[in-house]
């Protein structure tokens, strides 16, 4: 029996979509935010990452739910977006006041890192246009009922983006749940978005109203306990890389949500910026599958690598595998992400599929 109850891909206009802020990433290369001359400019969000990639990668239909500043700015964010093949036809565009004082685009300035220097973000995302979304300004019955989607895609950093947000994303989800779609939701929990209007408790607040209507729930024990409210046995353990301890931790999550189908989330010990050992699991069906665990991974850009692993693993589950087989899409993918500068995956279906099977990284010909 299936894991998830997906639609089918003939009901359906769209495979997957998601809701979520997209920011222009300025990127220093090598070198650091507070002395480059140069950036290379990428777009990314956490939300949009990932059907960028089931597009991009995995050759699925998706669009995106967002909002962008009618100006050349939004437009070179929208131009990047079509380069990806994501659909803009629910993006809102706002008009510009001529200085950016009601509405802007996001900036996020970010540092790949190098060995013991870590990688290093700096987000410029204040009076956004994402962040001023309110109830209604998206037409969501359109969406999943009129064109329908199979997997919906969003999370904690939009929720937490403004007082507003967490009621555009309890509408946006209602909406799909009404009409048979899927919900993910990466819990993906950042203290700086959440201090200014309620901290931890705020955070508790909203996913805990959120979560019982999710399928697919993806965090780490951070994410729970910080999220959640969730008091996490052996965290020291968790941060190890202990799959048995994470287990155990998705079992009583479950226990609370029985809603949860799907609990997922990567496996991570940095030992440098550029070294790292690298697995993920999932637990669904009363089973723990884990992900063949990478040691002394290389990592040219670690953005990102969250975002890869959760458009696998949905990409595994919307072609019909089983959940053992999800997880390791998933860390496949994450890990090949995170071999290439920017948010987004550059990698393609063959080469994820080569990366599972393979033990070296001869050279292709």
């Amino acid at each position: 029996m299936p894991v998830l109850d997906l639609k089918g891909s003939d009901e359906c206009r769209w495979d997957a979509a998601a809701l979520g802020e997209v920011m222009l990433r300025l990127d220093p290369g090598s070198g650091r935010v507070r002395t480059t001359r140069s950036f290379a400019v990428w777009e990314g969000g956490g939300e949009y990452n990932v059907t960028r990639a089931l597009r991009k990668c995995f050759g699925l239909r998706t669009t995106v739910v967002t909002a962008l500043v009618d100006n050349e700015v939004g437009h070179l964010v929208e131009d990047l977006i079509l380069t990806g093949g994501v659909d803009i036809s629910h993006v809102k565009w706002v008009p510009f006041d001529g200085l950016g004082r009601a509405s802007r685009v996001g900036l996020n300035f970010t540092e790949k890192g190098y060995g013991i220097r870590s990688a290093l973000g700096t987000s410029d995302r204040g009076q956004t246009a994402a962040s001023q979304l309110q109830p209604g300004d998206i037409n969501w019955d359109r969406l999943f009922g009129e064109e329908g989607v199979r997997w919906f895609h969003t999370g904690g950093i939009f929720a937490a983006l403004s007082a507003a947000t967490p009621d555009v994303a309890i509408e946006a989800i209602t909406a799909a749940k009404q009409h048979g779609t899927i919900v993910s939701y990466d819990l993906n929990y950042r203290s700086s978005l959440w201090e200014s209007h309620g901290g931890s408790d705020r955070a508790i607040e909203v996913n805990r109203t959120i979560a019982p209507m999710v399928d697919v729930m993806i965090g780490n024990e951070e994410d729970f306990t910080a999220s959640l409210g969730f008091t996490v046995e052996g965290a020291a353990s968790l941060s190890r890389l202990d799959p048995a301890a994470f287990g155990r931790m998705m079992a009583s999550v479950v226990e609370e949500y029985p809603n949860f189908k799907v609990v997922a989330t990567t496996l991570r010990h940095a030992k440098t910026a550029t070294r790292n050992d690298w697995s993920a699991v999932l637990y669904a069906g009363g089973e723990l599958h884990i992900a063949r665990q990478r040691e002394d991974l290389e990592i040219y850009d670690r953005v990102g690598g969250g975002d890869g692993f959760a458009s696998g693993m949905a990409f595994a589950f919307l072609a019909g595998k089983a959940a053992a087989e999800a997880v390791e899409y998933g860390a496949t993918h994450g890990a090949l992400a995170m071999t290439t500068p920017g948010d987004t995956s550059m990698v393609t279906l063959a080469e994820v599929e080569r990366a599972m099977g393979a033990s070296g990284a001869r050279v292709i010909r």
